[in-house]
């Protein structure tokens, strides 16, 4: 695996002005903030240029908390492993990754660092960054499927290895939080998951948020993960 250079964070923050000469003085600006690290300008500047053209996306110079971070990577090696790990743990931003290839045993760590989100390089539209960048704003997962497909499989199979061991720690979930992490782990929004339960989507999200807190877990995926590596679902 090629080793990714020094990450670069872009410097480019968007005007403070009202979008438009019907917006009122007063109005809460509820574009979503997003600070862009690329391994190489080229590639920051790629981004950035595709994130600008929509009025729902706020860019800035640092992740901080409440930001969306996007990181910008051709693979994963260590520093891009720990590169993540602050961003989420210490600077307290959540987390798109925009990717080129993940191992086998790098998806995990990537899922456990925090990161929600997931965008192959090859895929990253201005539509998909948008999409991705909004779903972690709101904590929600959003994996491609062929990449989901393997992270159940490969989570499937550390079960299976930790089958039986005595001792083994119990997430202790309530059926219907095993109900809505199933839909989640098939890639369903919200919306979609009240509709098949015939839950409020309030109720889907007090559930999710419930159960992420309880558990401290980072978000929908990671909330997956674990709900598969314990064999719930």
């Amino acid at each position: 695996m090629l080793n990714s250079p020094r990450n670069t964070t872009t410097s480019i923050t968007t005007a403070t002005s009202a979008r438009g000469s019907g917006q009122a003085a007063g109005v809460v600006d509820r574009r979503v903030p997003v600070a862009v690290s690329a391994p190489d300008p080229i590639s920051r500047e790629g981004a950035v240029s595709q994130l600008r053209r929509h009025p729902e996306i706020d860019l800035r110079e640092e992740s901080v908390p409440g930001t969306v971070a996007l990181l910008i990577e051709d693979a994963l090696d260590d520093p891009a492993l720990t590169r993540l790990r602050r961003i989420v743990r210490s600077e307290g931003a959540r987390a798109v990754l925009v990717v080129g290839a993940i191992r086998e045993s790098e998806l995990l760590d990537v899922v456990e660092c925090g990161v929600g989100a997931i965008v192959w390089r090859h895929e990253a539209t201005a539509h998909r960054l948008v999409q991705a960048v909004l779903a972690a704003s709101r904590g929600d997962g959003d994996l491609p499927a062929d990449l989901l497909g393997r992270l159940i499989s490969q989570v499937g199979t550390l079960h299976r290895g930790a089958a039986g061991r005595p001792g083994a720690p119990s997430l202790g979930l309530a059926p219907r939080e095993v109900d809505v992490l199933r839909l989640v782990a098939e890639g369903l929004d919200t919306g979609e998951i009240a509709g098949k339960l015939s839950y409020s989507e309030r109720t889907v999200k007090n559930v999710m948020h419930g159960l992420t807190t309880r558990l401290h877990l980072r978000n929908r995926a990671h909330a997956v993960a674990y709900a598969l590596r314990e064999g719930y679902i």
